[in-house]
């Protein structure tokens, strides 16, 4: 039997196919109503100028704000609409959503816009705008639906159909007592599925998950991602609901915080954007490399302090970028993993220690393998290529093998207690450790290597 195939759609072709061959507008809307609004933005990105200002006027404010949630870059085609046309689409948007369109704009642009807002909107862009940028404010929307505890499941019913037709995020229904205070939240399923003489009590649950409106966000982040909920309240603190972090917020904070922890172990303030300028990039990247710099400086004063041995057996030189770099690789995996079992905030001191001793076995028994590795090969090139005797040849690639054992246990410790020591006193292990563990590393490795060929090579053997 023939196996039928099953092809992917490409819907953006089809869109782009749609809107260029339509000749009846009055049509357009409902052709496109089958398709997913991040599809139909997609699209609209591969249209001309000329083609989206035919296509916005068709498609009517509150479909294109939908759609404009969905863009990276709406700043450039909001300034397509006039004035009074893209003030109205702004209104229909989330909050958030605005608030972000906003952001891109010029100031002389924004001010403009925001004077041409209705007044219901205007007043939540400037809430927003009123809390930092890491706060969790910032973040939150006002779409949801808010039920009072004193309602019978007849009368939450149909509280949910009339906001539901201003608000969309319905899946979880949040509850407030007299006092406007919250009190739990509803499983819509749950609601649904309620007898008309059950008690709106009984399905709502009260240890429903929060965060407050000036939290940091970096401080509550795991917090956020270990509950799974498609939505979190943000509380004042006098306990009533500012806003909600929706599904869409919770991803975007998590991938954020992820994108500036990736940043900060290369030694970057932040991450940076594909359209930042030059500069602002320079800014980011500019601050560690100015320490490294002066860091680098005491590596390179040590290796100075050793210059009696590279004079005395220049051979040894050669295999210097060796350890060093394989001090730095442990280094950096112990970093990795130590950063994110510290993520737990239930940690103890003992699972601390024994995440230390484990790391630094790791470092041993990896050092074992590559050191015996190295006594080998090394020794076998020594003597060919350098023409050293058998035994001269194996006792410098020994001592190279010896380093990388004892490098790799050294850097394995300071790769798992750097990150330890910068958590404990509240500095963000991610930004402190990266470089840092890096030109530390590169310390150990050059005393380690160069202290042995010293006492062994030349001290002992008289090589």
């Amino acid at each position: 039997m023939k196996k039928r195939m099953f092809y992917k759609k490409d819907y953006v072709k089809e869109l782009l196919k749609i809107i260029r061959t339509e000749t009846d507008t009055t049509k357009l809307p409902k052709l496109l109503s089958d398709y997913h609004e991040k599809d139909i933005a997609e699209a609209i990105t591969l249209l001309s100028e000329n083609e989206r200002k035919q296509l916005y006027p068709v498609l009517g404010a509150q479909k294109v704000a939908e759609i404009f949630s969905y863009l990276d870059d709406s700043e450039k085609y909001i300034e397509e609409l006039p004035i009074e046309k893209a003030a109205k689409v702004v209104s229909y948007m989330d909050a958030d959503d605005a608030l972000d369109i906003l952001d891109d704009l010029t100031e002389h642009k924004k001010q403009e816009l925001v004077s041409h807002l209705d007044e219901d909107t205007r007043k939540d862009v400037r809430r927003l705008l009123s809390y930092d940028d890491d706060e969790i404010g910032s973040c939150m929307t006002n779409n949801f639906i808010c039920i009072s505890d004193k309602l019978s499941i007849r009368e939450a019913m149909s509280a949910l159909v009339r906001q539901a037709g201003e608000h969309d995020n319905i899946s979880t229904i949040y509850v407030v007592d007299k006092d406007e205070k919250f009190v739990g939240a509803i499983d819509l399923k749950d609601l649904i599925i309620a007898r008309e003489n059950d008690a709106l009590s009984d399905i709502i649950s009260r240890s429903y998950p929060y965060v407050c409106e000036h939290e940091k966000i970096n401080d509550c982040i795991d917090k956020i991602a270990d509950y799974e909920e498609d939505s979190l309240p943000v509380l004042t603190k006098e306990g009533r609901i500012a806003g909600i972090l929706t599904a869409t917020d919770i991803v975007e904070l998590v991938d954020d915080a992820m994108g500036d922890d990736y940043a900060k172990l290369g030694g970057l303030t932040s991450e940076e954007d594909l359209n930042e300028t030059t500069i602002i990039s320079m800014k980011k990247r500019l601050p560690w490399l100015i320490i490294l710099l002066f860091l680098g400086m005491g590596v390179s004063s040590v290796v100075g302090i050793f210059e009696s041995v590279v004079a005395v057996l220049p051979i040894v030189i050669c295999f210097q970028s060796l350890v060093l770099d394989m001090a730095g690789n442990v280094g950096t995996q112990s970093l990795a993993v130590t950063i994110r079992v510290l993520m737990d905030e239930n940690l103890n001191t003992r699972k601390k220690l024994y995440l230390l001793g484990k790391e630094m076995r790791i470092g041993f028994f990896n050092g074992i393998s590559l050191g015996l590795m190295a006594l080998v090969f090394l020794g076998v090139y020594i003597h060919f290529f350098k023409k050293y005797a058998w035994l001269s040849a194996f006792l410098i690639s020994g001592c190279v093998g010896l380093s990388l054992v004892v490098a790799m246990v050294v850097s394995s410790m300071i790769g798992t207690i750097v990150p330890m020591f910068f958590h404990k006193i509240h500095v963000d292990p991610a930004v402190a450790s990266g470089p840092l563990i890096t030109t530390v590393n590169d310390l150990v490795a050059v005393v380690t290597y160069y202290g042995l060929a010293m006492v062994f090579l030349i001290d002992v053997f008289h090589i």
